[in-house]
């Protein structure tokens, strides 16, 4: 009674031209058979109805049987072979491609029979029934026709590697749990988005939008204001058009930039006087792009740029909710009255439900804002071996969203551990965009030439140390990006003036020269050829502190008030007066073990069985470094620790300048200055010159996100 279709498939024959009892439905499909090629016809229809029975609730396919009258014809017995039509129909079957997300390993579960249609007493045709049970998992029609590129070439990817990349979950970070706290996850994500992490004690998603991008209750906002005050002044009749254009809207907020293409990694536009995206109540997100005098691809700047948004706010931002985004191009010319000529807008009519409804609505896809905006790959990606995205402070969003046109020179001054070389990075980048210039045009300089290397690698400068700059030309360069500038020296010529001569080689159109110092992590006492304090400005401060695990938070926080107290002479002391402001990212648990009158043996035994210990937790060579005082000492140590270690069978140590290779670091304090390792070693961080003893041990802590150990020796 409840399966109608069962009776019949039962029986052994039928008689040609009866009428089967019941009609095509959800479980049963009717089918004739082709009059040429019935095998390739058969074996063509076999995979889209096996597996859609077999994906939903099982089934039946007839083929022989008129889908209309529902009448028995079959195929003539002169034309086909019943077994050989047995044989294709198995084939055709067992060739489909399947996946287990459980643990059995069971294939297709299917029942054939080949029946005789008689006709007046006489075989005439055969008939084919195929009973298809429900699959646990999921059966394919075929293989799904996906590829990437591995290296140089293009590989089809099998059913089991898409299958991984469609019903990807998040990494598993349960060894970092009590160190992160997950901004977007996989499982309620879009497919083709990323996992989103954020250090603990930072702040949450929503309260990055509340900060950046709250939506008032009974008003309409701009932001950012001095943006705002600013255009409007520099652009008479601006403020009239916009206030006319967003007049109907009553709640929301107005999101201006000098270009959102360029916030959203594409290429500015010349003659764009501003992008302002609109976020209100009652309306769909609207793209407004104010141009100076018309311009035949001022639209298609537009589209393009919402287009990418729309993208982004999904792809990466988790917008889970319908999204369209609306654009409006508006021209402003300066001899022109306020009712200025409007461009195109979109040309499609969305339904009201693309609407935002509500703040909560608004809120949502603001926080998808955010992650777009603020979003920048973690360092932890390659270590996991797959992508993940951490996100600014809004500190570090607003230094360089606000200065990177306003300001052509600019002295960042960062506390350890603020994210000074992850600000470096992300100016690059917009760099790029912004001035329509390429790698080669922009040069990062460090004193190191393990940072040199590690940013080489990211193919978005060109990187040299302080000494290649000062002992080559570099007619092709345009921008410069100068990051740890405290630990520079004068022993090879004023690099300061030479920067500035290059980035201002346009007087009409200077380059960007941003500097990135740390006064607290001066390793030496020369002379650092840094222009006086009084003279650093523009200025700005990272006060967040983010990196660090708490126990050696607080021990910075101690070391760098030592310093205060007792600054070296070449550090001017007004310079140290930021620690004031200083914010600690607090709730991430770690280690700091500080141990005193050890001897060499003791000090390598110690580091070997620490190390055993990481790596029965899980933890890779990679997330160690081991840091000594001198270049000159590591050879000393590296014999030593290498006896110990094998015992243990680690054997693997390299120095910073190759930071990607699975190995233990093994360096001086200074040469890994602006890199970081999840576990530190420091081996007697003394200091040649006393005075900067305390700086030094301040260098050596700050590189330890999670755990920190410091043996001295006796």
């Amino acid at each position: 009674k409840s399966d109608p279709v069962f009776p019949v498939f039962q029986r052994d024959r039928f008689e040609y031209g009866e009428v089967l009892p019941f009609p095509e439905s959800q479980f049963v499909e009717f089918k004739l058979f082709s009059t040429k090629h019935v095998l390739t016809y058969v074996e063509n229809i076999i995979p889209n109805y096996i597996s859609a029975f077999a994906n939903t609730r099982g089934g039946y396919l007839f083929i022989g049987v008129h889908d209309k009258s529902k009448k028995v014809l079959g195929c003539v017995k002169e034309n086909v072979d019943p077994d050989s039509l047995r044989n294709r129909i198995e084939r055709a079957i067992y060739k489909l491609p399947y996946v287990h997300f459980c643990q059995s390993s069971c294939g297709i579960n299917f029942t054939l029979k080949i029946l005789d249609v008689f006709a007046k007493g006489e075989l005439y045709s055969y008939a084919c029934v195929i009973r298809v049970e429900p699959f646990c998992c999921a059966v394919f029609s075929e293989a799904p026709g996906s590829w990437m590129v591995e290296g140089k070439h293009v590989c089809s990817l099998t059913t089991e590697e898409w299958v991984d990349r469609m019903t990807d979950t998040d990494p598993d970070l349960s060894w970092l749990c009590n160190d992160f706290e997950s901004q977007l996850s996989l499982d309620n994500g879009p497919p083709l988005s990323r996992p989103v992490y954020s250090k603990k004690g930072l702040e949450h998603k929503k309260n990055l939008q509340q900060v950046l991008f709250s939506v008032p209750s009974e008003h309409l906002r701009y932001t950012p204001e001095p943006l705002w005050e600013e255009l409007s002044s520099q652009h008479e009749g601006l403020e009239e058009l916009m206030k006319k254009e967003i007049s109907p809207f009553s709640r929301g907020i107005f999101i201006l930039s000098r270009s959102w293409a360029v916030d959203l990694d594409l290429q500015e536009k010349r003659g764009v006087i501003c992008d302002a995206l609109l976020i209100a109540q009652d309306s769909p997100p609207i793209l407004y792009t104010i141009l100076g005098e018309q311009d035949a691809e001022g639209h298609d700047y537009s589209t393009r740029t919402a287009f990418t948004l729309k993208q982004k706010l999904v792809n990466m931002g988790g917008y889970t909710g319908k999204v369209c985004v609306v654009t409006k191009v508006l021209y402003l010319n300066p001899e022109s009255t306020p009712e200025s000529l409007e461009g195109p807008g979109s040309p499609i009519d969305y339904p009201e439900s693309y609407n935002l409804a509500d703040t909560q609505q608004m809120e949502v896809l603001l926080q998808s804002l955010v992650i777009v905006l603020l979003g920048f790959r973690s360092f932890l990606s390659d270590q996991l071996g797959c992508e993940v995205f951490n996100l600014l402070t809004a500190q570090q969003y607003e230094i360089f969203s606000k200065n990177l046109r306003k300001n052509r020179e600019l002295f960042i001054h960062g506390l350890p551990g603020s994210g000074k070389t992850i600000m470096a990075m992300k100016t690059m980048e917009k760099i790029s965009n912004v001035f329509y210039c390429d790698a080669d045009k922009i040069l990062y300089i460090s004193e190191n030439q393990p940072l040199r290397n590690f940013l080489s690698k990211k193919e978005i400068c060109n990187a040299v140390t302080r000494k290649t700059f000062m002992n080559r030309n570099f007619e092709n360069i345009q921008h410069i990006i100068i990051d740890e500038a405290q630990n520079f020296r004068t022993e090879d010529g004023d690099w300061y003036e030479k920067a500035k001569e290059i980035t201002q080689r346009k007087k009409d159109h200077p380059g960007i020269l941003w500097i990135f110092l740390d006064y607290f992590q001066t390793s030496h006492l020369d002379c650092s050829g840094l222009p006086p304090l009084s003279a650093q400005y523009p200025r700005e401060e990272l006060t967040r502190v983010i990196r660090n695990a708490d126990p050696i938070a607080n021990f910075l926080h101690t070391t760098m008030q030592h310093i205060i107290r007792n600054p070296p002479f070449n550090i001017p002391p007004e310079s140290l007066e930021m620690l004031r402001e200083a914010e600690w990212a607090q709730g991430v648990r770690g280690t700091l073990k500080i141990k005193k009158d050890l001897s060499l043996k003791q000090i390598v035994t110690f580091v070997a069985d620490t190390c055993k210990c990481f790596f029965e937790r899980g933890y890779s060579l990679n997330d160690i470094a081991v840091l000594v005082s001198t270049a000159r000492e590591v050879d000393t140590y590296k014999h030593e620790l290498l006896k110990a270690m094998r015992k243990k069978r680690v054997v693997r140590f390299s120095d910073a300048c190759d930071m990607s290779n699975d190995h233990i670091v093994l360096d001086s304090i200074r040469r890994f200055s602006g890199l970081e390792r999840n576990i530190v070693f420091g081996i007697h961080p003394r200091a040649a010159e006393p005075d900067i003893s305390n700086n030094i041990l301040l260098c050596l802590s700050s590189r330890a996100k999670q755990h920190l150990y410091i043996l001295w020796r006796g």
